[in-house]
C-alpha cells in the first residue's frame, strides 16, 4: 500500500470507531430533553472528567498550540497559565452552579440568567451571544479536521471533502445520542491524544536533535528572541499576556457548553474533585509546544503555523503513525464540535425560540427543534470553515472575548444579592459592544491590553454601578417564599 493509503486507512478506522461509540452511547435510553442535554444528571467523576476533557482539549490544543509555538513563540505559554487558573475558578463556582441547577431543574446557561434575574430578554441576549461566540469555535474544529486529514493523507483528500465528512458524522451521532455520545467518544479520543502528544513531544526532538534539551539549545542559539516575550510578534508583550490569561481563565467556564456540563454531575463534590485533577491533563500540552518549537528549526517557512505539527510528524514518522496522529486529531476536533453544536442548538430551541416565539411548546417539541438546529448549525460552520480563514488560536480568542462577558452576571448573581437585572444587562451590552468595536477596528490588543479584558473591566464597572443605582430584584427563592 502507498503511504497515503496506509495513513488514510488508519484515520478511517479510528474515526469509524469513534462514530460507532457515539451511536451506541444512547442505546436503550429514551433521548428526551433531559437525557439529551444533561445526561439525566447522573455523570460520576470518571465521565465528568472525560466529558470536560473532551470539551477542553480540542483542535486548538492539538494544532493551534503547536501553531502558535511555531509562529509566535513565547506568547503561546499563556495557554498553560490560563488553563491552570481556570480550574481554580471552577472549584469555587461550578458546585454553586450545580446546586441551583439541580434545585430549579436548569439545563442551560440561559436558564440560570432567566431564573436568577427574571427576564426572558436578558436570557435571550445571553443565548444569542453564546451561539454567536460558538461559531468561530466550531469553525476552529472543522478547519482543524480539514488540515489534519489533508496533511495525513499526503494531500490525497482535499480539506473541503474532509470537513464535510466530519460534519456529517458528528451531526449524526449528536442527533442520535446527545451529550452521552460526547462523553463516551471522549474515552477513545483522550487515550489517543495523550499517546499522540507524548510520542510527538519526545520523539520529534529526539529524532532531529537527540533530545529535548539539545533542541532548545539549538533554538535559543538560532532564534533567541523566539522563547521570550513578545516572541516572534511585535504587540503580544507582558501586558497582553497577563490580560489574556485573566480573560480566558475567568471565561473558561462561561462557555455555554462548559457551564451546562456542570449540570450533568452527580454532586457538587464531583465537580470539586474534577477541578483538582484536571490540571494533570494540561501536562500533555507541554509536549505539543515542544513539537511546535522543534518545527521552527526543522520545517521553517510554513505559510500557516497550524500546519507545523502534522508537517513535522509526516517528515519524522512512518505513515501508519501519521495515521494514528491524524485519527487522534480528527476525534480531537469532532468531539468538542459535537458538544458545541448540541449546546448551541439547545440554547436556540429552549431559551430563544420557545420563550420569545412559541411559549406553548412542550419539551418534546423543543427537543425536536434542537435536533433540527444541530443540522443547520453544522452546515453554517462548514460553510464558514471552507470560505473563511484565520489561525486557530485567533478564532478561539474571538469567542472568548464574547462569552467572558457573562462572568459578571454569573459570579455576582451567585455571591451578591444586590446585583440587578438592569445592571447585568447594561454591563453585558457595554462589554459586547466594546469587544465588537475593538476587534472590528483592529484594536486588539488595545495599547497592549487584550480587547476582551478591557471589555470585561468595563462590564464589571457598569454592572456594579447600575446595580447600586437601581432597586434590588427579588431572588427566585424569595419569590417562592412570598407566593
Amino acid at each position: 500500500m502507498s503511504p497515503s493509503a496506509v495513513s488514510l486507512t488508519t484515520i478511517f478506522v479510528i474515526v469509524a470507531m469513534g462514530a460507532v461509540i457515539g451511536f451506541l452511547a444512547g442505546v436503550r435510553r429514551k433521548m428526551d430533553l433531559e437525557q439529551w442535554t444533561v445526561g439525566g444528571r447522573g455523570f460520576g467523576p470518571v465521565l465528568m472528567y472525560l466529558l470536560m476533557a473532551g470539551e477542553v482539549y480540542t483542535t486548538f490544543a492539538f494544532l493551534g498550540a503547536s501553531g502558535w509555538a511555531y509562529s509566535r513563540g513565547g506568547p503561546t505559554l499563556y495557554i498553560l497559565a490560563y488553563l491552570t487558573l481556570a480550574y481554580v475558578v471552577s472549584f469555587f463556582i461550578l458546585p454553586q452552579i450545580w446546586e441551583v441547577g439541580r434545585k430549579y431543574g436548569m439545563q442551560t446557561q440561559s436558564d440560570f440568567f432567566s431564573l436568577r434575574y427574571g427576564n426572558k430578554y436578558l436570557a435571550g441576549f445571553v443565548c444569542v451571544i453564546g451561539i454567536a461566540s460558538f461559531i468561530p469555535y466550531l469553525q476552529l474544529q472543522i478547519t482543524g479536521v480539514g488540515i489534519i486529514v489533508s496533511i495525513a493523507s499526503f494531500d490525497g483528500i482535499g480539506r473541503p471533502s474532509a470537513m464535510a465528512i466530519s460534519v456529517v458524522l458528528l451531526v449524526a451521532f449528536v442527533f442520535a445520542s446527545g451529550v452521552r455520545a460526547v462523553a463516551w467518544v471522549s474515552v477513545l479520543k483522550d487515550v489517543l491524544m495523550v499517546f499522540a502528544a507524548v510520542s510527538i513531544g519526545i520523539g520529534v526532538p529526539y529524532i532531529h536533535f537527540g533530545g529535548i534539551g539539545p533542541m532548545f539549545a539549538a533554538l535559543a542559539h538560532t532564534r533567541p528572541a523566539h522563547l521570550t516575550m513578545p516572541g516572534a510578534t511585535t504587540n503580544l508583550g507582558h501586558t497582553w499576556y497577563i490580560s489574556t490569561v485573566l480573560l480566558t481563565s475567568l471565561g473558561f467556564y462561561m462557555w455555554p457548553h462548559a457551564f451546562g456540563a456542570a449540570f450533568t454531575a452527580k454532586s457538587g463534590d464531583t465537580l470539586r474533585r474534577n477541578a483538582v485533577v484536571m490540571p494533570l491533563y494540561t501536562i500533555t500540552l507541554a509536549f505539543v509546544f515542544i513539537a511546535g518549537f522543534t518545527a521552527v528549526l526543522v520545517v521553517p517557512g510554513l505559510p500557516n503555523g497550524d500546519l507545523s505539527l502534522l508537517t513535522i510528524v509526516r517528515k519524522s514518522f512512518p505513515p501508519w503513525f501519521l495515521g494514528v496522529i491524524g485519527g487522534a486529531g480528527a476525534l480531537t476536533a469532532m468531539v468538542p464540535a459535537a458538544i458545541f453544536i448540541l449546546t448551541a442548538a439547545t440554547l436556540f430551541a429552549k431559551n430563544l425560540y420557545r420563550p420569545l416565539v412559541a411559549p406553548a411548546m412542550t419539551d418534546d417539541q423543543v427537543a425536536k427543534l434542537a435536533r433540527m438546529m444541530v443540522v443547520v448549525l453544522g452546515l453554517i460552520s462548514l460553510c464558514l470553515a471552507i470560505y473563511r480563514s484565520a489561525t486557530l488560536v485567533s478564532l478561539l480568542l474571538t469567542g472568548y472575548a464574547g462569552v467572558t462577558q457573562f462572568f459578571p452576571g454569573v459570579v455576582l448573581g451567585l455571591y451578591w444579592k444586590r446585583v440587578t437585572m438592569s445592571g447585568v444587562f447594561a454591563g453585558m451590552i457595554a462589554g459586547v459592544a466594546t469587544v465588537i468595536f475593538l476587534m472590528l477596528s483592529n484594536r486588539d490588543p488595545w495599547f497592549g491590553w487584550s480587547a476582551g479584558f478591557v471589555a470585561l473591566c468595563l462590564n464589571f464597572f457598569i454592572t456594579t454601578l447600575t446595580s447600586m443605582l437601581t432597586p434590588a430584584i427579588v431572588r427566585p427563592k424569595e419569590r417562592a417564599t412570598r407566593s
